[in-house]
């Protein structure tokens, strides 16, 4: 049989054992405060490719005054390089508009390669009807600081996906992007070939036009055909991007892509149809919400021109809003003063997602990008939602 001695505790060990913690805490307080640094190289890379937020700052503002539009050309506010990105891709800025917090996306109209010299260009064109367009053209100046999400979005190649042969077809501003990819292909940093279809109403707005130009003199991949709907001149086409003028300029396999104003869609659409197209070949950018939701055949006729209170519930605290059915549910919060997430405003991100406690909504099919359970479980991204009734939202504070 096995000879076992239990030691007792005794008042010693009890009292070791009680003051255990506090003697814990005070070897915490009287360790130096210094930062814990996880220098791990696969951390560092995935930081400055991912950050949360880049600071820029506006080093040089190009008026492009025949085309109703400027170039910002941003640098980091704290030198070096910039987020690296594919061709085709937007950054949402964030302003404070008078009361208003607000975010607004662009393309980058800057190729790739420039990101890696510390610089972003974004065009921006006036736009009447919108908010923050006209503000950033009359107010930003260079010298100015200003904070961007990092490089997102889906709109670029992708070999894997897309024909070798794109037709892009752009209207206006919407340029931006394949002004990016034809740089990316004259740099060698993106390889397929690109055919830009660019329709404008006039000779004299086009955006960008000596710049195309150059690439195409040097870059035998990159070609451009230009439209005018209000002008008939030598070397241009003339009218609407239409599915002949496509097939005029298009070879035998190739992939869609479009970027353009409301309008451009809603036309071009129905003559990409015409095409027969697989829908994997065909891609758009995001086009934001629609700005005329009441002419939708399927927005409820009794919500029409009606004003209606939201509820809006972040943490422990609450507002009361006055939201008009013609308006975004974010667009809403963001005039009453509240900060709330956003950034592609065009339903698709779901960086905006919020849980809808009680009250209805309408969501355009063509904005519809949530997922399959969260249309489910009520939630819904109030950048592409409209209120039809009183609401109570549960939205996510600033990330």
């Amino acid at each position: 049989m096995a000879n076992v001695k239990v030691k007792l505790i005794g008042a010693f060990d009890m009292l070791k054992f009680k003051n255990m913690a506090k003697n814990r805490e005070k070897k915490i307080q009287a360790a130096p405060a210094n930062d814990i640094v996880c220098d791990y190289k696969i951390n560092n890379l995935a930081k400055a490719l991912h950050p949360d937020k880049v600071n820029l700052v506006i080093d040089e503002v190009i008026d492009q005054t025949k085309c109703g539009a400027k170039t910002f050309v941003f640098k980091n506010a704290e030198n070096g390089p910039l987020p690296y990105f594919r061709a085709g891709q937007y950054i949402s800025l964030k302003l404070k508009i008078g009361d208003s917090f607000v975010t607004r996306p662009y393309s980058l109209s800057s190729g790739p390669k420039e990101a890696l010299e510390g610089k972003y260009r974004l065009t921006i064109k006036a736009n009447p009807e919108g908010f923050a367009a006209d503000w950033i053209l009359g107010n930003c100046k260079a010298g100015d600081k200003i904070e961007a999400s990092a490089p997102q979005g889906n709109f670029f190649y992708d070999k894997y996906r897309d024909a070798k042969n794109v037709i892009a077809l752009a209207g206006g501003s919407g340029i931006t992007p394949f002004l990016s990819m034809a740089q990316a292909i004259r740099d060698g940093v993106e390889d397929f070939n690109l055919t830009l279809i660019f329709g404008n109403r006039t000779e004299e707005v086009i955006l960008f036009k000596k710049e195309l130009d150059e690439i195409t003199k040097v870059c035998p991949k990159v070609k451009v055909v230009h439209v005018l709907s209000d002008e008939e001149k030598e070397g241009y086409e003339h009218g609407f991007i239409t599915a002949e003028l496509v097939k005029k300029y298009a070879p035998d396999n190739y992939s869609i892509f479009i970027c353009g104003p409301e309008a451009m869609y809603r036309f071009a659409k129905k003559e990409i149809e015409k095409l027969n197209l697989p829908r994997r070949l065909v891609r758009a950018e995001m086009m934001g919400v629609t700005k005329k939701v009441y002419d939708n055949p399927d927005f409820p006729k009794d919500a029409v021109g009606k004003t209606f209170e939201l509820t809006i519930k972040q943490g422990p605290v609450e507002y009361k809003i006055k939201a008009d059915s013609a308006e975004s549910i974010l667009v809403a919060v963001e005039r009453a003063g509240i900060k709330a997430p956003s950034r592609c405003r065009s339903g698709e991100c779901g960086w905006c997602r919020s849980r809808v406690i009680s009250g209805n909504y309408f969501a355009p099919k063509e904005n519809e990008g949530r997922r399959w359970a969260d249309i489910e479980y009520g939630y819904i991204h109030p950048c592409s939602s409209f209120p039809v009734s009183d609401m109570v939202i549960e939205v996510p504070g600033e990330y």
